[in-house]
């Protein structure tokens, strides 16, 4: 990318990240245990300046993984969340038209003349900034978290593309503001719709799926050490045995951990039937779902 377009090449080639391994213990030290596949497709997006698009079932860690990124690295978080009917004044900018007309009620009476005015009101103090706006214009590192973007219209995914192309972003009256820093860009999606192939073309891939039982066993034992190894391996088991049944919402890596510390709340030392089928709430969100899998365990 040459300078007259996007980022400084010095401030464009800054990495995070040494290797692949040092990806490895730098999540781990953040809280997150990530996979070959995920450190090293981390590694990459930070090495070749790439934004990262995460796609998997709901739950599986690909929210976690940007705020592990930051985390890491020290960098800021900012957060996009992504919805029906978001639009570009929610996602990147909108003039504060209060303040605006304010200062036009101020001056009425006095003896500016609008074309003065007219500029004095499009100026930074007038102007609100959201995240995508935010994460250009920070003096800092940033982590920029695109949430769900499966679930907004596509015309955001139209907005995005100036951004992940070139790292900035154009403002009419202000004119083109560029990054100080490259962010390092996390944009989720469930899948529920198919995203462009002009927005794929500007990230790397990185499909996140439920993980291994020895690395969700691991996951387990991080967040809940005080859980027996033999009783952490019987609840990644039944959870896995869930997985397989056809349910509405399987369960989440997260309600893995929920059920662990679960136990460890009520002072089990066994997946009782009694203690399956008092709280199997906590692992499934739909009643045809605990039925369903009430049933599958004979409970």
């Amino acid at each position: 990318m040459s300078q007259a377009r996007g980022i400084p090449q010095n401030r464009a080639m800054t990495t995070a990240f040494a290797s692949v391994d040092d990806v490895c213990r730098a999540l781990a030290d953040a809280g997150y245990l990530a996979s070959d596949a995920i450190a090293t497709t981390t590694f990459l997006a930070d090495r070749l300046g790439k934004p990262l698009l995460v796609e998997g079932p709901a739950g599986v860690g690909k929210t976690e993984l940007a705020k592990a990124v930051a985390r890491a690295t020290g960098a800021r978080l900012i957060r996009l969340q992504c919805y029906e009917g978001v639009d570009e004044a929610r996602a990147l900018y909108e003039w504060n038209h209060a303040k605006q007309l304010l200062r036009i009620t101020a001056e009425r009476d006095g003896d500016g003349h609008w074309d003065a005015l007219r500029h004095d009101i499009f100026t930074d103090e007038f102007l609100l900034a959201r995240p995508l706006l935010e994460a250009v214009r920070s003096e800092d590192p940033v982590v920029l978290l695109v949430d769900e973007l499966d679930k907004a219209d596509v015309e955001i995914e139209g907005l995005l593309l100036e951004i992940l192309s070139d790292f900035q972003v154009t403002v009419p009256e202000l004119g083109t503001i560029t990054a100080a820093h490259r962010p390092f860009v996390v944009l989720t999606s469930n899948a529920t719709r198919e995203l462009s192939e002009a927005l794929r073309r500007r990230c790397l891939f990185l499909h996140i799926d439920y993980p291994s039982p020895a690395l969700e066993q691991r996951i387990v034992a991080q967040h809940v050490p005080g859980l027996e190894a033999t009783l952490v391996e019987s609840v990644v088991r039944l959870v896995g045995r869930l997985r397989e049944l056809r349910l509405r919402k399987a369960p989440s890596v997260s309600e893995t951990v929920d059920w662990a510390r679960t136990l460890v709340a009520l002072g089990s030392t066994d997946l009782t039937a009694d203690v399956l089928r008092d709280n199997l709430g906590v692992l499934l969100k739909h009643q045809d779902d605990i039925e369903r899998a009430a049933k599958a365990l004979d409970l």
